[in-house]
């Protein structure tokens, strides 16, 4: 921590998303380092909230520091980004749930592309320079039923409509980053843009629907059965600080690094492959505790 602070100290940081879980997390991590920070979100949609737990306090009543806003408003973004100044950017803003893209397709795929979109026009504004991290997810690649984990550069692809908008997303900002800021004789040198790629986050606070550990915990509570769709699917779990001190650590490489190039691309953040555990062998994990 004591070598985190020492740059995160002061530092101006705008996270968009920063009402829902990792967000929330990121936010009081941040808040701990003792950066200046802003956020750009809608309201929590469901309560509990772990933002509402943590945030009761002057952030959540500043208005110029916690802006709720859609990221598909551009006006709205334009105007938090141009007011928060932020040294560095974490895009976490998403509808993130595969079931619900189904159901809100058009939703899934305009918040997720065109709202990543408002933000990288958004920060053309800045004169400062700007560290950006787009977090998107471990299922922007085509799932071809490798035993190993998928690396940087393999094949983007997604059926479900969540996936599919994850890969656009990645597609979009490869293009504006070669469009915009590839080097230092492009029109926006101050802008370094990067993707990080994770899933399968666990950790405290974190209530949504569709998840394992959160509906195994509500039908625990309601003594019922606790459903599993697939019980032998193998997944890399990770607590959720854990790829969030990665994204932390990629926008302080970033930031500091003399080429433009070098911390300018995609990354993955996950447990190694021997820690991965079948969905069966979590849920058993949580009966035991």
């Amino acid at each position: 921590m004591k070598k985190l602070k020492s740059f995160w100290k002061d530092k101006r940081v705008l996270i968009t998303g920063h009402t829902g879980f990792k967000g929330s997390w990121l936010l009081a991590l941040l808040n701990k380092l003792g950066s200046q920070t802003f956020g750009y979100a809608l309201k929590p949609e469901k309560s509990p909230a772990l933002f509402d737990d943590l945030f009761l306090s002057d952030f959540a009543k500043s208005s110029s520091r916690n802006f709720i806003n859609d990221i598909n408003d551009f006006d709205a973004l334009k105007k938090a980004v141009s007011s928060a100044k932020p040294d560095i950017v974490f895009h976490l803003a998403a509808q993130p749930l595969v079931r619900k893209s189904y159901i809100n397709t058009i939703e899934t795929w305009k918040t997720n592309v065109i709202g990543t979109l408002n933000l990288l026009e958004s920060v053309k504004n800045l004169d400062n320079k700007c560290s950006v991290v787009i977090v998107t997810t471990d299922k922007v690649y085509k799932n071809n039923e490798w035993e190993y984990g998928y690396r940087e550069n393999d094949e983007l692809g997604g059926k479900d409509p969540y996936s599919a908008s994850k890969s656009a997303t990645e597609l979009l900002v490869a293009s504006w980053r070669h469009s915009f800021c590839k080097d230092n004789l492009s029109k926006h040198p101050n802008i370094r843009l990067a993707t990080a790629r994770s899933g399968n986050v666990l950790g405290g606070g974190d209530w949504s629907t569709d998840r394992i550990v959160p509906d195994a915990i509500r039908a625990l509570r309601r003594n019922e059965i606790i459903n599993i769709r697939n019980p032998n699917y193998t997944r890399p779990w990770q607590h959720v600080l854990d790829p969030l001190i990665g994204y932390l650590k990629l926008a302080e490489n970033q930031f500091e690094e003399s080429n433009s190039n070098l911390f300018s691309s995609e990354f993955n953040f996950g447990p190694i492959p021997g820690e991965n555990h079948t969905v069966e062998q979590l849920v058993r994990e949580i009966l035991i505790y």
